[in-house]
């Protein structure tokens, strides 16, 4: 596989951004722009990242009627960006509007398409949490739900916790990309709002396609060797080496 670490620069600045991704880069196999990044630096984050030759996973997690979340897709893929988020719960509709759009905008401007991601239930809720919002008090049966729903529309790909990866892994398409948040290499420290977390080579071994590495790298006292330390790690078990 290529190599499956996605760094992500959740740092509130256009120039943290750059230094951390420089400093990473070569660790690394992608780079994803989240919420708090995109706010503050825009779109042109997006183009500097891509002009500097980095793979972009943009994490804004698009969920809203299927004519606006199309039209947000397309914007995306005009950013040329390799992968997106939508949230499964927006609905079939919604999901497939996604996928259409992603493609079309892609064939239109003579590019592969990009993968559009799935979220099923954030690594931040558990079954208490997940309860005060839906009817649904079973973690692993709503990502089950969704999960279906998503393979259904048409999506090639999930954004899911470690926990569920081994069961999802049982039931979708194998050609389904599964990406993991909420890896951590030591035990979620006091505050930590991750619940459902485990650590990279599990979740590799699990079935994971990519993993999203956020605090163990960007929070180390050094980015770099942390992201080549767990590179190395991966490459040191031949079943799952890159």
């Amino acid at each position: 596989m290529n190599n499956p670490i996605i760094v992500a620069l959740d740092v509130p600045t256009a120039d943290a951004a750059v230094q951390l991704a420089h400093s990473v880069g070569p660790s690394v196999g992608a780079l994803k722009i989240g919420m708090e990044l995109f706010t503050s630096a825009g779109p042109d984050i997006v183009r500097r990242m891509r002009e500097a030759g980095a793979q972009v996973f943009l994490d804004l997690k698009f969920h809203d009627i299927p004519n606006t979340v199309a039209k947000a897709v397309a914007a995306a893929v005009r950013l040329d960006v390799q992968m997106l988020t939508i949230h499964t719960s927006g609905g079939l509709d919604m999901m497939r509007a996604a996928e259409a759009s992603a493609q079309e905008t892609a064939r239109s401007l003579g590019r592969p398409a990009p993968l559009v991601l799935g979220v099923t239930v954030l690594t931040s809720m558990d079954s208490a949490q997940l309860a005060s919002v839906t009817l649904e008090t079973n973690v692993a049966e709503q990502v089950e739900r969704l999960a279906q729903l998503a393979a259904q529309s048409g999506l090639r790909g999930l954004v899911c916790s470690p926990l569920e990866l081994s069961a999802l892994r049982k039931s979708l398409p194998a050609s389904l990309q599964l990406v993991t948040p909420g890896i951590r290499t030591t035990p979620p420290a006091a505050g930590d709002d991750q619940k459902r977390t485990l650590g990279p080579l599990e979740a590799l071994a699990a079935g994971a396609n990519w993993l999203v590495i956020g605090r163990p790298i960007y929070a180390a006292p050094d980015p770099a060797a942390a992201a080549r330390d767990i590179l190395d790690r991966i490459r040191s078990i031949p079943s799952i080496a890159p």
